[in-house]
């Protein structure tokens, strides 16, 4: 798997996202991955560019993102 930046892996999630989920998993690490790689703690998402944005969205969205790994916040 090619070493992603972290704005790259965020916009494959944004693109699985809007996509169905498809490999949702796959992106999720590739995610975990790169916020490893870039020291950061904590993966931030923009609620405008959710499928979802409305609050339960994002509580499902950060805990099947903390099952896997990633800490997941919003901004606005």
């Amino acid at each position: 798997m090619n070493d992603l930046t972290l704005s790259q892996a965020i916009d494959n999630i944004y693109a699985s996202l809007n996509n169905n989920n498809e490999e949702i998993d796959l992106h999720i690490a590739a995610l975990k991955g790169a916020m490893a790689r870039e020291g950061v703690k904590e993966a931030v998402f923009e609620t405008a560019k959710l499928a979802q944005s409305n609050r339960q969205g994002r509580k499902i969205m950060q805990s099947y993102f903390k099952k896997r790994g990633v800490a997941v916040a919003f901004s606005a």
